[in-house]
């Protein structure tokens, strides 16, 4: 899939989702996130910035080692956990990896995804998922879940404080 397509006046770029979410029929919980850091692009997966704490906040609630598996075996580890993952946005103009410089949103598709499995939590990483969702999922707002992001971006959420945080997904 094509990636910075293209760059705008003031130094972004379109930026296209390149990579499939990871998902079954039998997922019960949906995490959603933005759309993918330029080190996620750069490494074919979601949450590959080293910063990025959504690894280490899984490994931590399901005690399971998350950060040392590869791309693959993340993907099965949230699977058996029945947990499904992908972004809101599909393609965007975006500056780097700043959320606060997305514009230009076109959604994912995440009919297919939610009618497909019995999804009953959305939980979205972040301010700028959930405003994003809210804003182009609103039939699925009874289902969404704010959780505060694992972005080195917030970095005053202490890894303790995500875990603890993020404790809500292994209720579903």
């Amino acid at each position: 899939m094509a990636r910075n397509v293209h760059h705008d006046e003031i130094g972004g770029a379109t930026s296209q989702m390149p990579f499939r979410p990871v998902w079954d029929e039998r997922c019960t919980v949906l995490i959603l996130g933005s759309h993918p850091s330029v080190k996620s692009k750069e490494n074919g997966f979601y949450y590959m910035h080293p910063q990025n704490r959504f690894w280490r906040v899984m490994s931590a609630l399901f005690d399971a080692d998350f950060v040392g598996a590869d791309k693959d075996e993340k993907a099965r580890l949230l699977l058996a956990r029945h947990v499904a993952l992908y972004d809101v946005v599909e393609r965007c103009a975006i500056v780097g990896s700043a959320d606060a410089t997305i514009r230009e949103v076109r959604p994912t598709d995440l009919e297919a995804l939610v009618k497909g499995a019995p999804i009953r939590r959305v939980f979205l990483n972040g301010r700028t998922a959930y405003d994003l969702f809210v804003r182009h999922f609103p039939q699925y707002i009874a289902k969404a879940t704010l959780l505060p992001s694992t972005s080195p971006a917030n970095a005053r959420w202490r890894l303790d404080d995500l875990v603890a945080a993020w404790q809500i997904i292994k209720t579903i």
